[in-house]
């Protein structure tokens, strides 16, 4: 079983994007028709967003208005021999007559347009069926590996045109669509298979009537269609079904049947039914046209030699860069800005590779796939990232919100980077507290253990405010005593002036509780405390069941050793050496002693804080006449520092009077202590 702290960090890590990635490249090569759909509406939108490219050829409607000229529908076949021999009046190059004709025609115009095929050339349709009907006419194909005939596009049968017809046109094509999986139809197939023959579609018929051939020539394979080409035209590129992408960037120009233009110009002409209710518009990523518009949007296609192409290495290509680009956006996800850029980049890529593919080469390359997955990688990577890092601010709030002021729990949730997990070596500033006086106040509460609690928490409140506010972190209470230090997990350059700033702000603080508590009919409390700034280890310490935020070393030793000098020393505040260099020029500071402080053999130079400097009015001679008097003191002058004691008594304020009381009376310790000529001025303490 995994440790639950271990499942959290699984769970919270950017790697979990890894089964994302691995879903959509699932997808992806599954590639269902979802899919598919939208990777074909993407190359609609890269097709159809090219400016329009006008063509050669024009659209002959034969629409409502055509419908009420002529009567009811279909038309005496005459009128179409008329409208052909019109067009090529009117200079149409081709005339290619999109309109079936497999029954005899009931008013007898068959002849008619007989001999009009017959002196004019015209190519017609026919359509793919389920069964043959009448006899198509024999296709111009001269195919290579016939025996592979039913890897392209297979029907049937085939409903041709009455022979009369069918025989006499110069050309007839297959008009077959084969929309996509969403019913859209995007690509025509060139060439059909009907029983083991190759049929030309109505567009390669065409092709090859304008370049003058007389064969289509196709090479089949058993993977479909390998070549095509017609001699005079060149080859025609296809995929394997024998079919091509429809540029709908293709115009042709579309006009009436009753209402032709007086010079076609040369222009082919398409003429196909668009009356509502005759003809079935044809869905197209243009929206739903006339089956004739189709065949121009392919002719032109073929006429103006553009030919879009899917690769068949485009699948792989596609599915490679999601693959790598998806590692490289989790990878980098653990420098945020980096990262968050890469995915950016990685997103946008494809839209702007398959843009330019398209509209430079006419390579269908797909975006939406390799755009959508990324995304979904992105957000899965950051995502996670997010609710990683919420989850540490918020143990960061959980674990420093109760000894951290708020400004600087904020920061810590800003920039967790500032916080160093696992203990780190820096110089803090430390402070001890202990109340002097407990034992009056316990008695005063007597078994009122819950009145007791109270007043506690009333003073630890006074007091935690002042650390904090301060820019302290509050360590730890230990009965009685508070432990704070400064500089962590927040850097702060100030840290000595802000420990002995908030030493001082807490005997204030202490003053006004009293003056509350005292009402109250509570005795006074008092205060010591000790501050040392040393280099130390912080960090969070502790098991793996519970931890706490905390530093170690000689130096947090020392500071609680100095709190408990602070009452024998007859002085409110003892800091270390190295504190009192830091403050000296803001605060006045007074050397107390050189004490080997319990448990310790050398002896370390203790001060004591009076104030701000600004705040106090202190002669300079008195802090001299105090120097000069530890002077004496270490010379083993001791009668003459006690004089210097009682003539120090009342200066600075009363408030190392203590201090010179017993002072006085270590003097006249020391002085029959026996000490030896070079002694080392230290004195060894016997308590804490």
């Amino acid at each position: 079983m995994l440790k639950k702290s271990t499942l959290k960090k699984l769970l919270t890590s950017p790697w979990t994007a890894l089964i994302t990635l691995a879903l959509i490249l699932s997808i992806r090569i599954a590639d269902p028709v979802f899919v598919e759909s939208v990777r074909l509406r993407y190359f609609d939108t890269l097709i159809t967003a090219q400016p329009p490219t006008p063509t050669d050829i024009y659209t002959v409607n034969i629409d409502e208005d055509t419908i009420a000229k002529h009567g009811q529908w279909p038309f005496d076949r005459r009128v179409y021999a008329n409208l052909i021999e019109e067009l090529y009046k009117r200079n149409a190059g081709l005339v290619i007559f999109n309109v079936m004709m497999p029954e005899r025609d009931r008013s007898g115009g068959d002849g008619s347009l007989a001999a009009t095929l017959n002196e004019l050339d015209v190519i017609l349709p026919n359509l793919p069926a389920d069964r043959m009907k009448n006899t198509p006419k024999q296709p111009g194909t001269a195919v290579i590996g016939a025996e592979f005939s039913d890897q392209i596009v297979q029907y049937p049968g085939i409903i041709a045109n009455i022979d009369m017809l069918e025989k006499r046109a110069k050309g007839v094509g297959i008009v077959a669509t084969l929309p996509e999986v969403d019913g859209v139809n995007r690509r025509m197939p060139l060439v059909v298979a009907v029983d083991g023959r190759v049929y030309p579609s109505l567009a390669m018929e065409v092709l090859r009537v304008s370049a003058g051939d007389s064969t289509t020539q196709i090479k089949l394979t058993e993977l479909g269609v390998e070549k095509m080409r017609i001699p005079a035209f060149g080859p025609i590129a296809t995929d394997s079904l024998g079919r091509i992408w429809i540029d709908w960037s293709q115009r042709s120009q579309s006009v009436s049947a009753i209402n032709l233009p007086k010079d076609f110009g040369g222009a082919d002409v398409i003429v196909g039914v668009a009356a509502g209710g005759l003809g079935n518009p044809v869905p197209t990523p243009r929206g739903s046209v006339w089956p004739h518009e189709v065949q121009a949007a392919v002719i032109a296609t073929m006429f103006n030699g553009v030919t879009i192409e899917r690769p068949d290495y485009a699948d792989g290509v596609e599915i490679i860069f999601i693959a790598v680009m998806g590692l490289i956006i989790i990878g980098m996800s653990r420098w945020t800005y980096a990262g968050i850029l890469i995915s950016i980049v990685g997103v946008i890529a494809p839209v702007v590779a398959s843009g330019l593919a398209y509209s430079e080469w006419r390579i269908l390359a797909d975006a939406t796939a390799s755009t959508a997955g990324l995304v979904l990688v992105a957000l899965h990577t950051y995502g996670v990232k997010f609710i990683s890092e919420f989850l540490q601010k918020q143990q960061i709030k959980k674990q420093f919100g109760t000894y951290l002021s708020p400004d600087l729990v904020a920061q810590l949730q800003r920039n967790p980077d500032l916080l160093v997990l696992g203990g780190d070596s820096r110089e803090l500033s430390i402070m001890f507290t202990d109340v002097r006086g407990f034992t009056s106040i316990s008695e005063h509460y007597g078994k009122d253990v819950q009145g007791l609690t109270k007043i506690m928490n009333r003073y630890m409140t006074a007091m935690t405010k002042k650390i904090l506010e301060n820019k302290g972190t509050l360590d730890k209470y230990i009965g009685d005593a508070q432990m704070a230090f400064w500089n962590a997990p927040l850097d702060n350059t100030q840290h000595a002036k802000d420990a002995v700033k908030t030493g001082l702000e807490m005997l204030g603080s202490l003053d006004e509780f009293n003056k509350e508590v005292q009402a109250e009919g509570v005795p006074p409390f008092g205060m010591g405390l000790g501050i040392n700034t040393d280099t130390v280890v912080v960090g969070n310490m502790g098991s793996d069941q519970r931890f706490d935020y905390t530093c170690l070393g000689d130096g947090v030793n020392l500071a609680s050793r100095l709190e408990g000098q602070s009452k024998p020393y007859g002085v409110k505040i003892v800091v270390g050496a190295k504190t009192a260099e830091y403050v000296k020029d803001e605060y006045l500071v007074l050397e107390l002693d050189c004490i080997a402080v319990k448990g310790k053999k050398e002896g370390v130079n203790i001060y004591t804080v009076l104030g701000h400097r600004d705040e106090l009015r202190v002669s300079s001679a008195d802090t001299q006449m105090h120097d000069a008097m530890l002077n004496l003191y270490r010379q083993q002058k001791f009668d003459q520092a006690v004089k210097f004691c009682n003539d120090l008594m009342g200066r600075f304020n009363g408030a190392m009077d203590h201090y010179y009381e017993m002072w006085q009376e270590r003097c006249v310790e020391m002085k029959s202590a026996g000490l030896p000529l070079d002694w080392d001025g230290i004195y060894r303490a016997t308590s804490k």
